[in-house]
């Protein structure tokens, strides 16, 4: 009897989520829901706002979809997988009800706290132990409640990362992993434990902390009442819980040292795997624990990310009028490389970490009313997010990163020919593409939790390579040449 493992991908836009046949290696199911974007709330500037119980109720429908639309037997699924959106805050009373919306990892307020945070604690200890500035990260955003909703804080019984929230209603047991810390900026790498320092300097009981539990391995079992609602076996349990960038490397099977993974979902993001605690001087990369790092083996998940790219293609899509991707990644290639100058700059969704977290605001330059039309804006828009990424590849080298390896899925913006042939010789790097997403990447990760592959390899046998873009040496110049002015014309504006 074959087994079956459920992968949910709580994203900022969409919750995907996958039926996965351990047994053949294939998806028999998937969803995304709801059909129209997971709507931010933005109280004020710089803010990001989501209810997590809009999580759930999206999880709930998009399984209901997938199980009846393939006449799914739920009762063969084994075990769930949870990947979800980094760096976000979820906080609950002491009856596991939510006392505010989730302050995302693209809401902007507690930037100066993390500063001040850095500074305080000392700029070389966070860089050598937290391998990170404290930033706008959650242990930032926890400390804001604290300061600006004491009411609120004092209520407070656990906190948690987004994904956490999901398996708590999966399973009624609040609970976290190192993983999870060390995307919030509460671990300290080289003592691997939670951070005495950070604890100490924003006055965090360690009672607010979640108990720890294995990133890949058994969890929580999902609770009698949820079982019977989803028409799950008594015994399923949660075995895999990630970030979804982190998720994303283990999806394309990057982990190990060299390898890379790159997304253009929601955000632009490098992910490059490490087996060194490395910083960046600046503190533009986020280092996280990778979800292979063991006792045994040390694996850093070195993290470039550029907050407006699908954010930015969708305010594109918006304002054009266009009813889907699929029509505005058409439009975008009737324009000609390089848009005939037109140049976009996508950082309008918060404080950018590769500019040391300022707040950047999107620009668009060089509009001619007599050349430019809705195409070559389009293609102006991935072409930017491209340049934006370059960045971040840019940094990573700085700091000794190399990419031997870069993997991406087909999907997001690299569905878009035009933005495959503008990433691939902006960055002059070969990307191998592969039909998977986070939802499969969750579920996979599942399966291994319970130990139902014998090893990585074993895991990642049927992972189904698309191809392989390649850089072209005519298009390397003429995007060279672009990204040169590109970059001259950001470092005038930033200043």
């Amino acid at each position: 009897m074959n087994k079956f493992f459920l992968g949910v991908d709580v994203g900022t836009s969409f919750v995907k989520t996958c039926i996965f046949d351990g047994d053949s290696g294939v998806v028999i199911g998937k969803s995304s829901f709801p059909e129209s974007e997971q709507p931010i709330v933005s109280l004020h500037p710089g803010w990001a706002e989501q209810d997590p119980e809009m999580w759930w109720e999206n999880f709930k429908m998009g399984y209901a979809t997938v199980v009846r639309e393939n006449n799914i037997d739920t009762s063969l699924i084994e075990a769930i997988g949870i990947s979800y959106q980094m760096h976000g805050l979820v906080i609950v009373d002491k009856d596991q009800n939510l006392l505010r919306d989730s302050i995302i990892w693209c809401d902007s307020r507690a930037t100066e706290i993390g500063e001040a945070a850095f500074s305080s604690i000392g700029e070389e200890k966070c860089l050598t132990n937290l391998l990170n500035s404290p930033g706008n990260f959650t242990a930032s955003k926890l400390r804001w409640v604290k300061e600006i909703e004491p009411d609120t804080f004092d209520r407070i019984f656990k906190f948690m990362l987004p994904g956490d929230y999901i398996a708590l209603r999966l399973s009624g047991e609040i609970t976290t992993t190192r993983g999870g810390l060390s995307e919030g900026v509460f671990w300290d790498f080289p003592e691997a434990t939670l951070s005495k320092d950070v604890l100490d300097y924003f006055e965090f009981d360690d009672a607010l902390f979640p108990d720890i539990v294995p990133t890949v391995g058994e969890q929580v079992q999902v609770s009698p009442e949820i079982a019977a609602e989803l028409g799950l076996q008594r015994n399923v349990r949660i075995s895999y819980r990630t970030g979804d960038q982190s998720n994303n490397a283990l999806s394309l099977n990057v982990l190990q040292p060299g390898c890379t993974a790159v997304t253009a979902g929601t955000s632009g993001v490098i992910y490059s795997v490490s087996d060194e605690d490395l910083s960046d001087t600046r503190s533009r990369v986020n280092t996280v624990l990778h979800v292979n790092d063991s006792p045994i083996q040390k694996r850093n998940g070195m993290m470039i990310c550029i907050n407006g790219a699908g954010s930015s293609y969708g305010w594109l899509k918006r304002i054009l009028s266009i009813e889907s991707y699929e029509q505005l990644n058409n439009l975008a290639a009737q324009a000609p490389v390089g848009s005939d100058g037109l140049m976009i700059y996508p950082f309008g969704n918060g404080a950018e970490r590769i500019f040391e977290n300022q707040i950047v605001s999107a620009n668009i330059l060089h509009i001619d009313f007599n050349k430019h039309s809705p195409a070559h804006i389009a293609r102006s828009g991935i072409e930017g997010v491209a340049c934006a990424m370059n960045l971040g590849f840019e940094i990573l080298k700085s700091n000794g990163v190399k990419s031997q390896m870069v993997r991406a899925g087909y999907a997001n913006l690299f569905l878009s020919e035009a933005f495959q042939t503008a990433f691939a010789n902006v960055t002059e790097l070969s990307v191998e593409l592969y039909d998977t997403d986070g939802a499969e990447g969750a579920a996979r990760g599942a399966a291994m939790g319970v130990g139902f592959y014998s090893s990585e390899e074993d895991a990642f046998y049927s992972l189904n390579k698309i191809g392989v873009i390649e850089p072209e040496s005519e298009l390397i110049e003429q995007y060279g040449d672009y990204f040169e002015e590109w970059s001259q014309n950001l470092e005038q504006y930033l200043r």
